[in-house]
């Protein structure tokens, strides 16, 4: 069934993660009934917010986004987002090795996908571009996919849990290099013209 463990992961998280585990996801199932769908949220929400609502600084004049330089913007996010799961959750397979595990080559970006669901949830308040609500509630997002993270390695990487404690704080140092990366290659596009193009009213 497509997005079946969403409510889980939010709600009861332990025991969705063992459905996850007994379920023995595919990487292509994991994708098309999991992360195509919630990685669209924050990209359509981001596109929507920034082009048709925008943002004011300091009590300025209303800025958005042409739709013209919007557009690319949100479809490098989306690839970025579905590139990132991807890309962690295989790191997250060739690392269990070192912690004594081994998992299936799918297990790690079964784990990643479904440790992001939160961060992908949030992606709607892009909707609104509030500086201050998208921090709070970015903030929340992260610190619950953390959570996720730190209670689904023992379960579905077959982990102790005094060593998954360990396995999780790296994935989650590795985790924060990938942002700084994904931002300094947002920079770079951005030199090379895929930028913002501003409008103000």
């Amino acid at each position: 069934m497509v997005l079946n463990h969403v409510w889980g992961m939010l709600t009861h998280p332990k025991e969705e993660w063992q459905a996850i585990r007994e379920e023995r996801c595919t990487v292509a199932r994991c994708y098309a009934g999991h992360v195509m769908l919630l990685a669209a949220i924050p990209a359509v929400s981001a596109y929507l917010g920034a082009t048709r609502v925008g943002w004011a600084v300091g009590g300025g004049e209303t800025m958005r986004l042409t739709p013209e330089s919007a557009l690319p913007m949100a479809l490098l996010f989306y690839v970025a987002m579905l590139a990132g799961v991807y890309a962690m959750g295989r790191l997250i397979h060739w690392m269990a090795g070192t912690y004594g595990a081994s998992p299936s080559p799918a297990a790690g970006v079964v784990l990643a996908a479904h440790a992001a669901t939160p961060l992908f949830m949030v992606g709607i308040l892009a909707l609104y571009p509030v500086v201050w609500i998208q921090m709070l509630f970015g903030y929340a997002g992260v610190a619950y996919a953390i959570y996720l993270l730190y209670t689904g390695v023992p379960i579905t990487m077959g982990i102790p849990r005094e060593r998954g404690l360990l396995f999780s704080t790296a994935v989650v140092t590795v985790g924060l290099v990938f942002v700084v990366g994904l931002l300094a290659a947002t920079i770079v596009l951005w030199d090379i013209g895929v930028g913002p193009d501003f409008t103000r009213q």
